[in-house]
């Protein structure tokens, strides 16, 4: 699966639909420990979460990984955790503003 910038995906064992940011130097894109499909696919019920990737994705957040530089937005919330090449992403942070002092 090639990931582009505006390519949308959901998740094979939950809820979960992304669309991609940046792809920076790409990888395999995974929900829950199992790879995500275009939205338009069908999806076979009977994959389960896997253990370590349960922490859920929240609606309207980025999710980043800093080694490959890929950036996710969940469109959609779901109980599996995004990940690229078996590392987990993290919850992007709004960058703090200076002082108006």
């Amino acid at each position: 699966m090639e990931l582009k910038p505006g390519t949308r995906f959901r998740s094979q064992v939950c809820e979960t639909e992304v669309v991609v940011v940046k792809v920076g130097s790409g990888g395999d894109l995974t929900c829950g420990g199992v790879p995500v499909v275009p939205i338009d696919a069908t999806v076979d019920g009977g994959a389960s979460v896997a253990g370590g990737h349960d922490g859920g994705t929240l609606l309207g957040k980025r999710y980043t990984d800093e080694a490959s530089g890929v950036e996710i937005l969940c469109v959609k919330p779901g109980a599996g955790s995004l990940a690229v090449d078996g590392r987990l992403l993290e919850l992007k942070t709004a960058k703090a503003l200076p002082s108006s002092d």
